[in-house]
């Protein structure tokens, strides 16, 4: 009997990997860090495991040691439970500003052909645990997937699945309610929005939820991918809502729904109005993304001065009907696998392994705020950029009779004698 990295008890037949790629996983292995771990020797994988993960003010992340109530929750219910710490630089004006951040990623509770009704309360079902691990973990902030409350069936293209789009103040916000009372944390809820107000019109919502069970306030996805499945203006368009920052008890937090990764000025945005943590709630497959999902989150930690929290559902969703792609290949059923991998990067460059890419999990990490301000004076980042020539360039891009600001080599067309 050997213990795995939650000092959980593990037999030797759950330890060997399976089957190559059939369940999700990388040879065997449900992530990529514990495939290194188990198949380098120790120096060799603390050294990839610092060029992977870098270094918090100068050492490997540390782990934290969770209740037994939430390590037993884990067990019973099967899902992956990490937790690390990320310090800052001791100050001697300011005390540490430490939040304790959870992350979960799950796949759907019962197959897309059940009803919807008990599609969603089983998913309320499968996530009550897990939830209730963070709770007794002390979470202050919780955030959960992209789309959290169904299947994410907007590849299918058929409208029947915006039944489960609901107003903001709606079923699952009211769940989440009485759990962020309950257990004095702040929740966000990314759903399938009806906005009951204007039409009845869709979005791709975030409702932030405060630790006194009240709706803050609530983002709309900026960015509306139209990739092959991932032509999501079939159920919403673009979101109104800017790039707001909330601020809570326990920081400023911003959220940039899933596509809003790809954009850099997007992460920025957030940046300038203030955030300290941005969550990107996720529903994204290995095909499309798998190798972007580790540096574009730490890229925009680094580069903004904040955490960033990367939250990736888990499982392959079969549909019903079949549909196609516009790529001339074959229709399918199931969108891809989605990969999970959840992880939290810093400022500094570090980041968390990542969470299980077959596997529900529940990533904790606490966090101490005061290494953003910390990264800013040391890299000067926002000091050195040059913000006016940007909107200079911006506000010239976006007029229809912007030229390119190009120097073309005088000799370039010119015809040799």
């Amino acid at each position: 009997m050997e213990k795995n990295q939650n000092g959980e008890a593990r037999n030797e037949e759950e330890s060997k990997p399976s089957s190559y790629g059939s369940d999700g996983s990388i040879c065997g292995y449900d992530s990529l860090h514990r495939l290194l771990k188990d198949n380098l020797n120790p120096h060799h994988f603390q050294e990839v495991n610092r060029l992977l993960t870098g270094l918090n003010c100068g050492k490997a992340l540390e782990m934290i040691d969770l209740p037994e109530s939430a390590t037993a929750l884990s067990v019973e219910h099967g899902f992956d439970l990490q937790a690390f710490y990320f310090q800052a630089d001791k100050e001697l004006l300011r005390e540490p500003r430490v939040v304790r951040v959870g992350l979960i990623q799950n796949s759907i509770a019962l197959p897309t052909t059940a009803h919807f009704l008990d599609q969603k309360k089983g998913i309320f079902k499968k996530l009550k645990p897990i939830i209730d691990a963070a709770g007794s973990s002390g979470v202050n902030i919780l955030c959960l997937q992209e789309a959290w409350m169904m299947p994410f069936a907007f590849c299918t293209r058929e409208k029947r699945w915006c039944e489960f789009a609901e107003p903001v103040d709606g079923e699952s916000t009211e769940f989440l309610q009485s759990l962020a009372l309950k257990y004095n944390m702040v929740i966000i809820s990314p759903i399938l929005e009806r906005d009951i107000n204007h039409g009845e019109v869709i979005w791709n919502t975030a409702v932030v939820i405060g630790n006194h069970g009240n709706i803050i306030g609530k983002h709309r996805k900026n960015h509306i991918p139209r990739v092959g499945d991932f032509n999501e203006s079939t159920y919403y368009m673009e979101g109104n809502t800017g790039h707001p920052v909330f601020e809570t008890a326990f920081g400023k937090i911003a959220i940039n729904i899933c596509y809003g990764r790809h954009h850099p000025l997007n992460w920025l945005a957030f940046g300038l109005n203030g955030a300290e943590i941005v969550f990107n709630p996720s529903a994204t497959v290995g095909e499309l993304s798998e190798p972007m999902w580790p540096i574009e989150a730490r890229n925009a930690a680094i580069a903004n001065s904040y955490y960033v929290a990367s939250i990736n559902r888990v499982g392959t969703e079969i549909f019903p009907n079949a549909f196609t792609s516009g790529d001339g290949k074959p229709a399918h059923a199931d969108f891809g696998h989605f990969y999970g991998s959840s992880h939290i990067s810093a400022p500094d460059a570090s980041c968390t392994p990542s969470l299980s890419r077959n596997r529900d999990g529940l990533l904790i990490t606490d966090m101490n705020l005061n290494l953003c301000r910390q990264v800013k004076d040391r890299w000067g980042f926002r000091m050195t950029s040059r913000y006016d020539l940007y909107a200079e360039t911006l506000s010239s891009y976006v007029k229809p009779e912007f030229e390119p600001q190009v120097i073309s080599d005088p000799l370039l067309h010119k015809k040799p004698l």
